[in-house]
């Protein structure tokens, strides 16, 4: 069974060499995607024997993801662990990581920071800020996850060969979650420590990196399930427009006067609903006529 790793690096000629000389414990096929590196990392990942994919310029880490995945691919890879380049994720975790696809148990494994929550290391507002689009992204693929973020994962031979991810930022580890639950494969979880050891490692500024992932699921979960997006907004936006119109006839009826708020509310709530059942209704066909497409 050939099982790959796949390394995004920009900038990590500090860290590299070790992870890959740790990783050949596991095998002998590392992928490193140099994202732009200003630095040495991809001379060292080329020395010691690293397949190195060469991004001229950084293009993000949804960008070098693909990258990865577009050369496993290639390479006819069985299993496909991604695994970061700054020193945070523990070599002795793959084993348990890539396990359950094996024994044929699931198609993608997400190493969990959260699944025990007395041995995480996440600092406080990463913490939450991950947990909020862990929900919006459990809500659009109808399973419980805890980490949605987690970098740390392994992927089938299957996932790989039917699933093209597009995004080039952050917002590309929701989208393979999204679009891998629509595609119908099994998403699993297994616990994973993280070595942060006080310091923040990452290049990121944590509200806007944090601002853009959000945008990027909210995005992805409007493309892959208008109807729950839009359409259930639009169901109760109806009847709170339908009760306040309902109310305002009453009024007038009764007082042969206009309230002018009450009547504004009920037509504003109506005229919103009925554009987001439009876009709901639109959407869909699209992505259905999409999807149809696809399969042929």
């Amino acid at each position: 069974m050939e099982i790959v790793i796949g390394i995004p690096a920009y900038n990590e000629e500090k860290n590299i060499a070790g992870i890959i000389l740790k990783l050949k414990e596991i095998t002998n096929t590392i992928i490193v995607c140099d994202d732009g590196s200003t630095d040495l990392t991809k001379k060292i990942a080329e020395e010691l024997g690293a397949i190195v994919i060469d991004h001229p310029k950084n293009l993000g880490y949804g960008a070098a993801i693909r990258s990865i995945f577009l050369k496993a691919k290639e390479i006819n890879s069985d299993i496909l662990v991604t695994f970061d380049a700054d020193g945070q994720h523990r070599i002795e975790d793959i084993n348990q990581v890539i396990q359950p696809i094996i024994e044929n148990k699931t198609d993608i494994v997400i190493g969990s920071r959260f699944l025990n929550e007395k041995d995480s290391q996440v600092p406080e507002y990463r913490k939450i800020g991950i947990k909020i689009i862990t929900k919006i992204t459990n809500a659009s693929i109808n399973q419980k996850i805890t980490d949605s973020q987690s970098g740390f994962r392994a992927y089938s031979k299957q996932v790989l060969e039917k699933l093209s991810p597009s995004d080039v930022g952050m917002g590309i580890s929701t989208e393979i979650l999204i679009k891998s639950s629509t595609l119908g494969f099994k998403i699993t979880e297994v616990p994973i420590k993280i070595l942060y050891e006080g310091k923040n490692t990452s290049t990121h500024n944590p509200i806007s990196h944090g601002t853009s992932v959000l945008l990027s699921t909210i995005k992805y979960t409007s493309i892959e399930h208008p109807l729950k997006f839009y359409g259930v907004p639009a169901v109760i936006l109806m009847i709170i427009g339908f009760s306040f119109t309902v109310w305002s006839i009453q009024l007038y009826t009764e007082s042969g006067k206009l309230i002018t708020n009450i009547t504004l509310i009920g037509v504003g709530t109506t005229i919103i609903a009925v554009i987001l059942t439009i876009t709901a209704i639109l959407l869909y066909s699209l992505v259905s006529v999409v999807r149809e497409g696809n399969r042929v």
